[in-house]
């Protein structure tokens, strides 16, 4: 997949988040019997200053989130549980937006005691899933979207994030 980041935040140089952002979204892609290398997203390496400001402007949300997606286009699945329609590799090869802020993710994994790359990663998976049309709003598609993340994450050789 061809993943361009913006980097806001210098402190996201510490790790390579275009490697970290092309292997969690190839193997989201790979999964799901897609062809990685027509699809392209963007992902925005910000702090928690700039992402507060992102979740307030497009979810009426005023605090700081980990990661959020805009897709390029509506894909959900109409039926709870269902996967969502596959984008057209012709038509739809540009998948949308993921922004991902360091500070939340630093202090998440530091809380979970997990290392900080694992979580980033669980984070661009679960953020290119929602690219997907995959969501987490409604009970049956959450355990769709975090039992397609816990078996991507672990072929990754990354713990299940959902499992204590």
């Amino acid at each position: 997949m061809t993943v361009d980041v913006v980097l806001e935040d210098p402190r996201w140089a510490e790790v390579d988040l275009v490697a970290l952002a092309e292997q969690a979204s190839d193997a989201v892609l790979e999964r799901l019997g897609l062809e990685p290398s027509v699809f392209e997203i963007v992902v925005l390496a910000c702090d928690d200053a700039r992402i507060a400001l992102l979740n307030a402007d497009f979810r009426d949300k005023d605090a700081p989130t980990n990661v959020l997606s805009w897709p390029s286009d509506e894909r959900g699945a109409a039926v709870a549980g269902e996967m969502p329609d596959a984008p057209d590799p012709v038509m739809d090869a540009e998948l949308g937006d993921i922004a991902i802020a360091y500070d939340t993710c630093a202090r998440e994994a530091e809380a979970a005691g997990k290392p900080f790359v694992h979580h980033c990663v669980h984070l661009l998976v679960h953020g290119t899933l929602h690219l997907l049309g995959f969501d987490h709003v409604r009970d049956l598609d959450a355990t769709l979207m975090e039992g397609l993340e816990s078996e991507i994450l672990g072929k990754m050789g990354i713990d299940d994030p959902y499992r204590q």
